[in-house]
């Protein structure tokens, strides 16, 4: 039987796609572990989501420490310790930079509530709202030292409707979001997903 990956999770709010990794193991859709759940915030309830299951959680916030690099090194060396394989940003809402990056290449996943290139950043809804767009969804990437401008592993879309607030767009792309990354999460522990350049090649594509 091959082992399972071992995933370190990082977290700043309410960690819902947190919650769906966690299903997407429970019930066998993911051939993984969760090794560690770090938060940059002590009242985030995404760690409420781990208690009682036997998941180390650790609490590294920036302002403990003088530089962004420290912060990233305290970051770094917790998921050492903890033998992580994929890191897996759900809900992380701080730009990671080159030394943490550089410590874990091509193994740093993220999801973004917009097609991407289109409306990285902040308030993705908000900006697909404002600008009119008809279509809009959501992508899982590779991280690299960008704005979200990672190589695009998967991507799903959303319908626009005219009647649509930020918040009804986001809560329908959330729902998408929570089916998405476990089946990204899937391929890289299956071992399908190569990264060439900028495309991601997905090995036996037409295999669910």
């Amino acid at each position: 039987m091959v082992s399972s990956t071992v995933l370190g999770v990082l977290v700043s709010g309410r960690g819902s796609n947190l919650q769906a990794i966690l299903d997407a193991i429970r019930e066998g859709k993911i051939n993984a572990k969760i090794g560690v759940v770090i938060s940059d915030k002590k009242d985030a309830f995404a760690l409420q989501r781990v208690k009682g299951l036997g998941i180390a959680t650790e609490v590294i916030e920036r302002k403990d420490f003088a530089t962004k690099r420290q912060f990233e090194e305290a970051l770094v060396n917790t998921l050492c310790e903890h033998n992580v394989e994929l890191v897996v940003l759900a809900g992380f809402m701080r730009l990671l930079g080159s030394d943490f990056i550089s410590a874990y290449p091509g193994k740093i996943m993220n999801i973004h509530p917009a097609l991407l290139p289109s409306f990285p950043g902040l308030n993705a809804q908000k900006q697909a709202i404002e600008y009119g767009v008809k279509m809009s969804g959501c992508t899982v990437h590779f991280v690299d030292e960008g704005m979200d401008s990672g190589p695009i592993i998967l991507q799903q879309a959303v319908p626009v409707a005219s009647s649509d607030t930020a918040e009804t767009l986001a809560a329908r792309i959330l729902e998408v979001e929570h089916v998405l990354y476990p089946r990204a999460i899937s391929l890289y522990c299956k071992g399908r997903l190569t990264l060439n350049g900028r495309q991601v090649v997905i090995t036996d594509e037409n295999v669910k």
